[in-house]
């Protein structure tokens, strides 16, 4: 039998008239002749009112019988309730039950992290986490609307991969039929050549790090947006970067009202991320922090504990430009004016959320490029490919990556990236 189904968030659409939902109970409560449903469909909660004397008595019978997460139709009309955090109201005429559950096993008591994490195929479904899903949908909304209207195409770089764009040992193994490959750290390299086809591309997919870290701000695998442009310099590439982040929040904002609210997330905090962002060098940085008592030596990368003091001092992102070339990675260009260091930045989010994005402007000259790989000791053989953009219309050209989860975190006030992605790959965690 077909049926004419509504949603949730489309109830505003049907004021005073009758619609049927498919959806599953999230709760129930009861005061003697009424029966109060909170139902949602995955599109939003609404509050459902089943009155004993206002329906048949097999339909009070049935909404007797409804246990949590019970799947069901409910047909009814719906009402404007100024009390209703949606604004309307479900007076129930007819329910008829899917499923009925039994021994939910996620119920409103508290529970602990493992066991939610044990559960996290069920406590996707509850109002909190559903918002975060729901934010991190529209992000990556904002994140594609972004580079689409600017003209960028969408390259997709492999998974597997037969060696490190960092050069770094904190990679998957896996065997490619006879040869040794690896699940990808970055799609970087790949998105140099293909911006050297394109112009301006993206890449948006998941990466991996072998690296065994439990801190509040890591993933096994997360997902990683890749921009890189031909012929944009170090600075054109900062502004892209604040005016990409600017984006994502505002549209956060405009479009994720109800569920920021649900994670009671101070938005007048998100209202004032707009470009421009401020810019602190490294060595600016270092001052800073052996000022403030921090252990901090020139050519020692940051830690967290660091970019959270310097966070600290500003309401917005914060790039810090101007690395020393030793800490970071080898395709970086180093400054004309000062070769010890390289044009590159990192964008410090505010609220001690740390690193959201890591990018530079690449190297383009050919000798330069194979010193490093000899100081490096990268494989010449594994990485020709790389060293040909540098020999066949070599050009200035900058990227820059962002990773998603901590991205999100920051933008729902989480505490941990855990809860930013459908079903986290931890340490110690690869079920379910």
């Amino acid at each position: 039998m077909s049926r004419n189904l509504s949603m949730i968030r489309d109830v505003d659409q049907h004021k005073d008239g009758t619609v049927t939902i498919g959806c599953w109970l999230h709760n129930k409560r009861s005061s003697g002749k009424i029966q109060f449903l909170q139902l949602r469909d995955g599109s939003g909660f609404i509050q459902a009112v089943v009155v004993k004397s206002e329906v048949p008595e097999e339909v009070w019978e049935t909404a007797g019988k409804l246990t949590q997460e019970s799947s069901l139709y409910v047909t009814g009309t719906v009402r404007e309730d100024t009390r209703s955090k949606s604004g309307y109201e479900l007076t129930v005429t007819g329910i008829e039950i899917i499923q009925v559950s039994t021994d939910y096993p996620i119920t409103p008591k508290e529970h602990g992290v493992d066991y939610l994490m044990d559960h996290r195929h069920l406590w996707i479904r509850s109002p909190r986490q559903r918002a975060i899903l729901v934010i991190r949908a529209q992000i990556i909304r904002a994140i594609q609307q972004f580079f689409d209207e600017r003209g960028f195409h969408l390259v997709d770089p492999p998974i597997l991969t037969p060696s490190s764009c960092e050069g770094t040992t904190n990679l998957f193994h896996t065997k490619y039929f006879d040869e040794d490959a690896f699940l990808t750290q970055s799609g970087q390299l790949y998105m140099e050549a293909a911006a050297m086809a394109l112009g301006r591309v993206y890449s948006f997919g998941p990466t991996f790090r072998a690296e065994k870290s439990k801190t509040r701000r890591h993933l096994i695998e997360f997902w990683m947006i890749e921009p890189e442009m031909a012929f944009v310099t170090h600075e054109e590439n900062l502004e892209v970067q604040e005016q990409f982040v600017s984006h994502i929040v505002q549209s956060a904002l405009e479009n994720c009202g109800k569920e920021l609210e649900v994670l009671e997330r101070d938005t007048s905090k998100l209202r004032n991320i707009q470009e421009p962002f401020p810019r602190i060098t490294y060595d600016e940085a270092v001052q800073f922090l052996k000022a403030n008592g921090h252990e901090i030596e020139w050519g020692e990368d940051f830690g967290a504990p660091h970019e959270t003091a310097i966070a600290e001092k500003y309401d917005k992102p914060v790039f810090i430009t101007h690395y020393p070339t030793e800490i970071k990675a080898f395709y970086m260009k180093p400054d004309p004016n000062r070769p010890e260091v390289v044009l590159c930045a990192d964008m410090i989010a505010p609220e001690g959320y740390g690193e959201i994005i890591g990018g530079s402007q690449r190297i383009d000259d050919p000798d330069l490029m194979e010193e490093r790989f000899t100081e490096h000791q990268l494989s010449k053989e594994a990485y020709q490919w790389y060293l040909d953009l540098r020999k066949y219309g070599s050009v200035p050209h900058s990227g820059f990556g962002l990773g998603l989860e901590r991205t999100v975190a920051w933008i729902c006030g989480l505490d941990h990236v855990r809860e930013t992605i459908p079903f986290p790959r931890l340490l110690y965690r690869l079920y379910p």
